[in-house]
């Protein structure tokens, strides 16, 4: 058929003219809204399957090789997902709708070359919950399918899974299942039988959503997904209601007690009682489950209740603040060491922060059969942390605080909580460098985890990170309790970073490491620190070796204030001196300090692997890029000071000492510098554009740029609005729009459940740059929450990304 020519002439003429009046308009042009792909040589770096994770079981022995899948498809991430008191649910499977999962397991003996696959899995299962049986001869683990999840088990003997039973597992809040330790039986959460359809909504409401305060004080802060209306009430309890079973490994079952919202079920060491804690009601509309009311009791293995411990009112009134925490008990669980003795923590301070007190927090004990008073075990001058068992006369009992980032650890003896209390660490937990590491654990045969000792306990061993002006170097230490001296057992040693992970007999001489050098993808080694032998347990391989020739350093530099800052340096593969600056993108995300030699310290290793993640800046190097990785960002705020009363002028003075070192080094283009981040890194590129001029564009991905939207604190701010307004004011990039005069990308989830990045926040920072005239592109990635996960969302944002650096920094003018 022969086309009129004019017609099709006006036509194309009336849609430039569309284009044209809506681009004038609007301020940007009507462009279709498809999921777009970056470059070939980024897609390839992304599409690479994770590396394995690996889980050791209780004897040592073998290691559990767990391979993960890549980027799920947006098709997986739109099904039905309900968003109830904070948690997150699918409706069909009744379980987590945003979980990770394995798909699929490998044993691997830690003596032999031996490696087996486990079999008898279905095809393209979704693994998650796995967990060693106390003696190590069996893995428990759930298995995801499209109407439930189910519960499944492997023998080490066998290597064949199978189903345990029948019924579907609840797993929409908190653990599915535990085990007990008798190696033979496992606590399970199922959905009840015959429970039911699903509350169904009334077309029309049939009464008002009412809410009162009575004139006492209940700040929240700003939590996402909370129950909106008494249908909401209605399928939170009809999701997270659950039946409990003793499952046993014949597939035999015993009920336990009747059907409720059940966020513990976890036997005693001993396998003689279950400690459970279950939510009822009334539920609260302004805080998440955790903070609904609770009943704490203590059951014997046939369901009666052999002693309530608490009864735990709504949780709405708690002291805005770090720190602090309810009234009552609180922190209910186990003595790892013992055969069946509970312990909590009561807060003396009527869990308020900001009360003067000399003991905030006391810890109780109480043994079975429970008909005692609860016995004191230590009063704590700052607020609880944990406590780390290892027997009757020795525990690691350790307290903190938030305002002077204080933290002390005790030796205690439980068995005597008469005796005094002896000081181990009095330290700030900011301080990297004086860090003396973590107590290693052993498992018991009852499943439980104790201090790992040696010389009848008086040696404990400690391993920890090491950080040094050097960059981290892990270690392993030898505590004699008696001295409270330590001595090194093993350092990583350059061009090496090796952590420990577990030590793999008694005495501590082998241990089990986690090696990669900057080139070297990370892989698990035997050490023999005494014999100095090293021998290779898994070989995984190099994920990315396009950028196998990357250059790495770890650079220091200082601000104008005299503080130390340091950032990683990453030049693309076949770099040379001889090309001269290049476009570079800085990544990063500010912290807070109350001292200026604790954040001037170096936090990373310059020998670890090249990892590439798509949520980075590293896939840039592909494209030719330099990239400034982390660039520390401290906002200090020493004594009596906040660190955020000089936040704006902390955040540009880092940024500029930055800018000014990759100058100075000659390997980046002053005019052609980025700067992004995501989350508060997001918040800082929109106040680093609002208040420099610096860089050539910025990214800022899920960000909050309106801070009188979260008026009860945010980050470490524990004022609210009304307290410090000028601060909340002065922080907020949205306040300061006007003088945003670079182009800045915004990208946001529109499912983003993080505390206090809304949607909203990119949605109204966009309108307002847009009112003032400024460059910038809004993207919502549909069903993404604060971290983006499906393989479509992931891929477009790198899209975004790339296109706006390089139209804005690569293509910019060069002076």
């Amino acid at each position: 058929m022969k086309k009129n020519f004019p017609t099709t002439f006006f036509r194309l003429l009336l849609i430039g003219i569309l284009l044209l009046w809506s681009t004038l308009i609007y301020g940007q042009s009507t462009v279709p809204q498809t999921y777009q792909m970056p470059p070939r040589a980024i897609v390839d770096l992304i599409d690479v399957a994770p590396t394995p994770s690996v889980s050791i079981d209780p004897d040592r022995k073998w290691l559990l090789i767990m391979e993960r899948p890549s980027f799920p498809s947006i098709d997986e991430l739109s099904q039905p997902e309900l968003r109830l008191a904070g948690i997150r649910i699918n409706p069909r499977t009744n379980g987590p709708s945003r979980g990770r999962y394995s798909t699929g397991l490998k044993l691997k003996s830690i003596s032999k070359d031996d490696e087996f696959d486990i079999t008898g899995l279905p095809t393209h299962p979704r693994i998650g919950n796995v967990r060693w049986s106390p003696d190590g001869k069996h893995i428990a683990f759930t298995i995801t399918e499209k109407e439930g999840i189910t519960l499944w088990m492997t023998d080490i003997k066998s290597k064949t899974a199978k189903q345990l039973i029948p019924a579907k597992l609840n797993n929409a809040y908190r653990s599915p299942f535990r085990w007990v330790s008798d190696n033979r039986t496992l606590i399970c959460k199922i959905i009840p039988a015959g429970r039911g359809e699903a509350p169904v909504a009334p077309p029309v409401p049939t009464s008002p959503v009412i809410q009162e305060t009575t004139g006492r004080k209940a700040a929240a802060r700003t939590y996402q997904d909370l129950l909106k209306n008494s249908h909401d009430e209605n399928l939170f309890e009809y999701y997270t209601t659950s039946q409990l079973l003793l499952v046993h490994l014949d597939g035999s079952i015993t009920e336990l007690g009747t059907p409720g919202i059940v966020q513990n079920a976890e036997s005693s060491p001993d396998g003689n009682y279950i400690l459970t804690e279950t939510v009822h009601r009334p539920f609260s509309y302004i805080v998440p489950v955790y903070r609904f009311p609770s009943r704490v009791e203590v059951w014997d293995m046939e369901s009666n209740v052999v002693k309530q411990i608490a009864d735990l009112p709504l949780a709405e009134e708690i002291p805005i603040g770090r720190g602090a925490v309810p009234t009552g008990p609180r922190s209910f669980d186990w003595r790892s060491d013992a055969p069946a003795t509970l312990y909590w923590v009561e807060a003396q301070d009527e869990g308020n922060p900001r009360k003067k007190a000399e003991i905030r927090d006391r810890v109780y004990m109480l043994p079975a059969p429970f008909t005692d008073k609860p016995t004191p075990l230590i009063s704590l001058g700052l607020r609880y942390s944990s406590i780390s068992w290892g027997d009757g006369n020795l525990a690691l009992a350790y307290e903190s605080w938030w305002q002077n980032r204080k933290t002390k650890t005790w030796i205690i003896k439980p068995n005597t909580p008469e005796s005094k209390p002896r000081p181990l660490w009095d330290r700030s937990y900011e301080d990297r460098y004086s860090d003396p590491g973590y107590p290693v654990f052993k498992q018991t045969p009852q499943g439980t985890g104790v201090l790992f000792t040696a010389d009848r306990g008086k040696t404990l061993f400690l391993m920890g990170r090491g950080a040094s002006p050097e960059g981290n170097r892990p270690f392993l230490d030898q505590l004699d309790l008696r001295t409270l001296k330590t001595k090194r057992l093993w350092r990583s040693e350059a061009p090496y970073y090796e952590q420990g992970v577990a030590l793999l007999e008694n005495k501590g001489r082998r241990i089990l490491t986690r090696r990669e050098s900057v080139t070297e993808p990370p892989n698990y080694f035997i050490r023999d620190w005494r014999k100095k032998e090293l021998k290779q347990l898994t070989h995984f391989p190099h994920p990315t070796p396009q950028l196998k020739d990357a250059k790495k350093e770890l650079i220091k530099y200082t601000r104008d204030d005299g503080v130390q800052l340091t950032a990683t340096l990453y030049l693309p593969p076949g770099y040379s001196p001889d090309d001269g600056a290049l476009p570079m993108l800085m990544w990063a995300y500010p912290r807070e300090f109350k001292s200026a030699r604790a954040a001037g310290q170096v936090t990373r290793s310059p020998y670890e692997f090249i990892r590439v993640s798509w949520s980075g800046a590293l896939p840039w190097l592909t494209l030719g890029y330099a990239i400034l990785d982390g660039p520390t960002m401290p906002i200090i705020g020493e004594g009596d000071k906040e660190p955020n009363d000089a936040f704006v002028q902390q955040l540009v003075s880092s940024a500029k000492a930055a800018v000014d070192e990759v100058v100075r080094r000659g390997v980046a283009d002053r005019n052609r510098i980025a700067i992004g981040g995501h989350s508060y890194g997001a918040f800082m590129t929109a106040n680093l554009l609002a208040h420099s001029e610096l860089f050539a564009a910025g990214i800022a991905r899920s960000g909050a740029y309106n801070r009188t939207l979260t008026p009860f604190g945010f980050q470490s701010e524990e004022r609210t609005y009304w307290e410090a307004p000028e601060i909340y004011f002065q922080m907020s990039p949205f306040m300061h729009a006007q003088k945003v005069n670079e182009p800045i990308l915004l990208i946001h989830g529109e499912a983003d459940n993080n505390s206090g990045t809304f949607p909203l926040q990119s949605r109204r920072y966009y309108h307002a740059l847009k009112g003032h005239g400024s460059k910038a592109r809004l993207v919502m990635l549909p069903f993404e929450s604060h971290g983006y996960r499906a393989r479509e969302s992931v891929m477009h944002a790198l899209w975004e990304m790339t296109e706006w650096l390089e139209k804005y920094v690569k293509n910019a003018p060069v002076e």
